[in-house]
Parts: C-alpha cells; sequence; structure tokens
C-alpha cells in the first residue's frame, strides 16, 4: 500500500497569505479611488451650472466718476522740494495747474532771498523777481526749434536731455552770481555724469549695473 506524504511547504503558505493581503490592500485602495473620484465629480457639478450670464462674481468696474485732484507737481528737477515748504503750502502748490502758478512767486522769491541773501542777479541776468517767477511755473519747457537743453551756455531752459546736469544748472543760478562765479563751493553737487553712458536708442536709459 502506498501512502501519500505530504510535506509542509512553510515559503508556499507565506507566499499565499502575501498575496492574500496584497488582494486586500489593493482592493481597499480601490474602492478608496472610486468614492474620492465619485466626490470631486460632485463637487465640480455643484460648483459649475450652464448660466455664462451670470456676472455676479465678475469684479466691479472701477468707477470714475466724480472730480479728480492733483496730487504732486515736479516740472523742473528739485525746484518744489527747494523753494515751496512742506505742509499746506506745498499741499496746495502741488495741487495747481500750471496756468495759476505764477501766485507762488513771492514764496519763491522769500524762499531765494533766504537761501542766497546777496542774491542780485544771476548768469542770465534775471533779478530776483524774474527769476523766480520764471521758477514758480514749475513746468520742463520744450522748444520745438531750437537744441534740446537744459541749459548749454547759450539755449536756456529749451528742454532737457538724460545727460544734462540739471541740480549744477539750477544751482549755478541760485547762487552763482552774474558771472555765474560766485559761492563756488555750492554751485555744483559735483556729480557730473552718469556712472554709465547712455543708450543712443529707444529707450535711451543706461544699462543697469
Amino acid at each position: 500500500m502506498f501512502g501519500l506524504k505530504l510535506r509542509k511547504n512553510n515559503n508556499s503558505i507565506n507566499s499565499i497569505i502575501i498575496e492574500s493581503k496584497k488582494y486586500l490592500i489593493m482592493k481597499n485602495i480601490n474602492k478608496f479611488k472610486i468614492v474620492t473620484l465619485a466626490l470631486v465629480t460632485a463637487l465640480v457639478s455643484v460648483n459649475c451650472d450652464n448660466n455664462d450670464n451670470d456676472m455676479d462674481d465678475m469684479p466691479a468696474a472701477t468707477d470714475f466718476s466724480g472730480t479728480f485732484v492733483q496730487q504732486d507737481q515736479m516740472g523742473r528737477p528739485a525746484i518744489n522740494t527747494v523753494f515751496v515748504a512742506s505742509g499746506a503750502p506745498k499741499d496746495e502748490f502741488n495741487g495747481t495747474i500750471p496756468s495759476q502758478m505764477a501766485k507762488y512767486q513771492s514764496i519763491f522769491q522769500t524762499r531765494l532771498m533766504a537761501l542766497n541773501p546777496g542774491y542780485t542777479t544771476n548768469a542770465l541776468g534775471q533779478t530776483a523777481s524774474q527769476f523766480t517767477g520764471l521758477l514758480a511755473t514749475d513746468v520742463l519747457n520744450v522748444s520745438k526749434t531750437a537744441k534740446t537743453t537744459f541749459f548749454d551756455g547759450t539755449n536756456i531752459l529749451t528742454g532737457r536731455t538724460l545727460a544734462d546736469d540739471v541740480i549744477d544748472v539750477e544751482l549755478l543760478l541760485i547762487f552763482g552770481g552774474p558771472m555765474g562765479t560766485a559761492n563756488a563751493a555750492v554751485t555744483s553737487d559735483h556729480v557730473d555724469k552718469n556712472d554709465k553712458d547712455f543708450a543712443s536708442t529707444f529707450p535711451y536709459l543706461a544699462s543697469p549695473w
């Protein structure tokens, strides 16, 4: 009589157990994926509708009605900063249109004489009244026919190029006297040019350092 021997194979049993566990894990993962997908689908369905004309969520258009007030004024560099005191006078000046700025001439003249009590005329031959009358209308003039320059010794306030040393010109006219040679210590800020050359084509600005 032949007997049948069964030998216990631990490796096979372990393999069966592992595979069973894998199956159960994957089954649970698939269920989780299905539930997650269902939830996402439901949320999308709730948040989307077919009403393309619903403008409730659109941002409101900017309201440009009413009266707008000018808040700042800067025509010639540093003129407003130096000649108009901070506080109420500057706030009022900043809101004034150029055609009405002549009324500030006396304020400018008082400030000029405080800065340079010895002022008589400047290198342009202007008296204190004439000079401050020019400055009070704080705009940058541009000539359509003359050379564009802030001041080159011949042309005066016919425009401004990027390389114009406008602060030196202003200091010279304020402190330099009739010949432009008085008070030499304060007629220049000693910054003669930009640290890099300006470009010859638009937008003309020098490359960043």
